[in-house]
């Protein structure tokens, strides 16, 4: 059960990301006076629906997005009377764009005419495209506030307290964790170290965090030290042999080292330290560098998706994750035994992570996403621009209409690609535990 509230909260905070977004799209709509006729969260048979003034809203049963349906997106071919359609085509891709521009037109009604979506001016509809990724900006930034400011960044400290000790010597490139036969017990062992015991001081040096006590073992190969912890209230004193091992290097992990080794593992404790609006703002922007870098390679990554559904591939936890993978993080993250504060702070980070990736894929400049029609309204831009320099009449609106074909091939492709995320998510989802 908990593991199913994780998956509904993250899914309906999905669903309401979703619905925000064209809520962005539908406020600035209804600003310029944009006659909308449908606000729908979801795709394919409606599961309910109002009808409110001029505008229907509902929930489809497929909750793969969300659109608002505004009339006249599709602009009339040139001489053409406004509503006006000719079913004329010289091609098969003629006759969609045609067949397209129809249907389109077809729900322009008399007086309409300045309600149109391709009528307005091109600033007008480079608001109203931007204005949905701009929402899921916003709360992205909402939500990294609240993690980072409300809840704090994640620090991790190490007590000089005992929390497990080492049985054997196992140098750190060896391939197990278990003693062999002929193991050497470990300096800690040997002493009867336990956990919990608190170390008061390493060789006459009084010992204030667990740091400095790494320090001192690591620079003490080869020495006998006298330990003093503290073990029930009782201070127990030894004398120990710091033995030589092979150990990750503290300034790069990656390589090994000859220093001192006890064998203890240390008590780790997690705080929270509030940030500042410059924290987040770093953060956000590190964090954008990267997920536009990973829209950059989807191709690439897709390929990896595909290795991980039909192959014995694994799953890049950087990688693209659909509505269904993201629904079942929630779920881990609710059954995680850690801590509620720990919880809601993954909750919230994978939320602002969502909200980022959701804005920036809708940026891309091509239809059928916003970007796409972005791009149109920076393309009217510009040659109404050069229009006026060279003093010819106004081009009019861009006909996004002849884009169609490269809009139909890159809609069968997210719907490919979605399919594919949905199957990879189902057989081998990305897990929190790795």
């Amino acid at each position: 059960m908990v593991w199913l509230a994780g998956v509904l909260i993250l899914f309906l905070g999905l669903l309401a990301s979703i619905a925000l977004h064209e809520l962005g799209h539908f406020s600035f709509a209804k600003l310029f006076r944009v006659r909308t006729t449908q606000f729908m969260v979801g795709f394919g048979p409606t599961l309910w629906s109002k009808r409110k003034g001029e505008t229907e809203y509902g929930v489809k049963w497929v909750p793969l997005g969300g659109y608002i349906r505004m009339i006249g997106m599709l602009p009339p071919r040139k001489g053409d009377a406004p509503g006006q359609v000719r079913r004329i085509s010289t091609g098969p891709w003629q006759g969609l764009i045609e067949s397209a521009r129809g249907a389109a037109l077809e729900e322009v009604r008399p007086g309409d005419e300045d309600r149109v979506f391709y009528a307005k001016k091109w600033w007008q509809k480079l608001i109203i495209m931007f204005a949905g990724p701009a929402m899921n900006l916003v709360l992205a930034v909402l939500f990294f506030s609240v993690l980072l400011m409300g809840i704090g960044m994640e620090k991790h400290d190490a007590e000089p307290v005992v929390s497990a000790v080492s049985k054997c010597v196992v140098p750190a490139d060896a391939k197990t964790d278990t003693c062999p036969a002929s193991a050497t017990p470990t300096p800690a062992a040997q002493a009867g170290l336990r956990p919990r015991d608190r170390f008061v001081s390493f060789n006459g040096t009084r010992i204030e965090n667990y740091p400095q006590l790494q320090r001192l073992i690591r620079d003490s190969a080869g020495k006998t030290v006298a330990l003093v912890v503290e073990r029930d209230g009782k201070q127990i004193t030894s004398q120990v042999p710091i033995i030589k091992n092979q150990l990750p290097d503290l300034k790069d992990p990656d390589k090994t080292v000859t220093v001192g080794f006890l064998g203890i593992s240390p008590v780790m404790t997690t705080t929270y330290e509030r940030q500042g609006p410059l924290t987040v703002a770093r953060y956000m922007g590190a964090l954008t560098q990267r997920t536009a870098e990973s829209l950059l390679h989807m191709p690439q990554k897709m390929v990896g998706i595909w290795d991980a559904a039909f192959g014995d591939g694994k799953r890049d936890v950087n990688g693209p994750i659909g509505v269904v993978g993201v629904s079942r993080l929630g779920g881990e993250v609710a059954a995680a035994e850690e801590p509620t504060k720990r919880k809601i702070a993954m909750f919230v980070g994978l939320l602002g992570s969502l909200n980022l990736a959701v804005a920036l894929f809708n940026l891309v400049p091509l239809l059928p996403l916003d970007g796409g029609h972005m791009a149109g309204a920076l393309l009217e831009a510009v040659k109404k621009a050069f229009a006026r320099l060279r003093g010819r009449p106004d081009p009019g609106p861009v006909d996004v209409a002849k884009a169609l074909p490269v809009t139909y091939v890159m809609a069968s492709v997210l719907i490919v690609m979605g399919a594919l995320l949905i199957y990879a998510d189902l057989v081998n989802p990305i897990r929190l535990s790795g």
